[in-house]
């Protein structure tokens, strides 16, 4: 395993199913119309426990970040300087991911990024983002 790999619950399988073709999903909530990241059971909002999964668009901007010289997990330590960063998705929901496809001093508050993706041993795909 060349990094730290996420695992599915029965929770977030149709997440994880969704990334073995590339697709990003989110969860999103008919009462209240509104994007829930990460998944949960209940709509964080109004509390509504019908959650749906919606494809989004993949696109979206830096909301913070921090860039990583030491690895804060052995797996990563290959990896260093990394960038870990909060995205918010144009669907309204902020997603914790790491930013590449550029060097980490160019990563910028409000820089627009899009979804890329890194295969893991298992055939699911983890959403990473670099710049748009």
């Amino acid at each position: 395993m060349a990094r730290f790999e996420p695992k599915a619950s029965p929770l977030t399988e149709p997440f994880w199913d969704a990334t073995r073709d590339k697709k990003l999903l989110v969860q999103w909530c008919p009462d209240c119309d509104a994007g829930v990241y990460w998944p949960r059971v209940h709509c964080p909002r109004c509390l509504g426990g019908d959650l749906g999964w919606k494809e989004a668009s993949g696109r979206g901007s830096v909301y913070s970040f921090s860039v990583m010289h030491v690895a804060g997990n052995p797996m990563m330590a290959d990896r260093v300087p990394y960038v870990i960063g909060l995205v918010d998705l144009d669907e309204g929901v902020r997603i914790a991911t790491n930013i590449v496809g550029c060097e980490p001093a160019a990563v910028r508050v409000a820089m627009a990024v899009a979804v890329t993706w890194e295969t893991m041993s298992d055939g699911r795909n983890l959403p990473l983002f670099e710049p748009a």
